[in-house]
């Protein structure tokens, strides 16, 4: 799960990379704003991500980490930082690189991020009526009536994909926690 939470926003980095013209997102997803505090345990994940938007694809490098106060994610491309984020659970600070297109929102990332490695209890009391998540192993949707609009899945590899079928992009993570990866 926690590959999903930095795939996520190196998507969403990549979508607005691929195209200065996104299109307008089908429906518009919920935003979560959950606290630092509402994960079971801190996060130190160092993350290659795969983006696909359309036919454009890219990979990109992050650095996450986690704790009950802040979350912090850098987010580089090509040897360059794109951007940096930090969430305090109530204001969320950006630093962006001047060729990150505008498309690139911190908020979609920060969301993502939540949705692949937060709780579902966390996010299902974030939701707004008329949306519901559906949380199983190795899978979780966010579905609009009957419609998934946001998908999370564990692929055999171990890897994690999230399909953001709303804005039309998909990130595949590979994480390593820098914690076990530490002598």
């Amino acid at each position: 799960m926690q590959r999903l939470i930095l795939a996520l926003l190196l998507g969403v980095l990549l979508a607005s990379c691929a195209s200065t013209r996104m299109p307008v997102p089908q429906v518009q997803l919920p935003t979560l704003q959950l606290a630092p505090s509402a994960l079971p345990q801190p996060l130190q994940l160092q993350q290659r991500l795969q983006f696909r938007f359309g036919s454009h694809e890219r990979e990109l490098d992050a650095l996450l980490e986690a704790d009950g106060s802040e979350v912090r994610l850098a987010v580089q491309a090509m040897g360059q930082t794109g951007v940096r984020m930090v969430w305090d659970g109530a204001t969320l600070q950006q630093t962006r690189a001047p060729w990150l297109p505008p498309q690139v929102r911190g908020e979609r990332v920060l969301d993502d991020l939540q949705f692949a490695l937060w709780p579902a209890e966390a996010i299902r009391a974030a939701l707004p009526p008329g949306w519901q998540l559906v949380d199983a192993p190795g899978t979780r949707r966010l579905e609009q009536g009957d419609k998934a609009w946001l998908l999370l899945d564990t692929l055999p590899d171990g890897r994690v994909r999230l399909r953001n079928l709303a804005e039309g992009y998909e990130l595949v993570i590979e994480s390593l926690n820098m914690e076990q990866a530490s002598p």
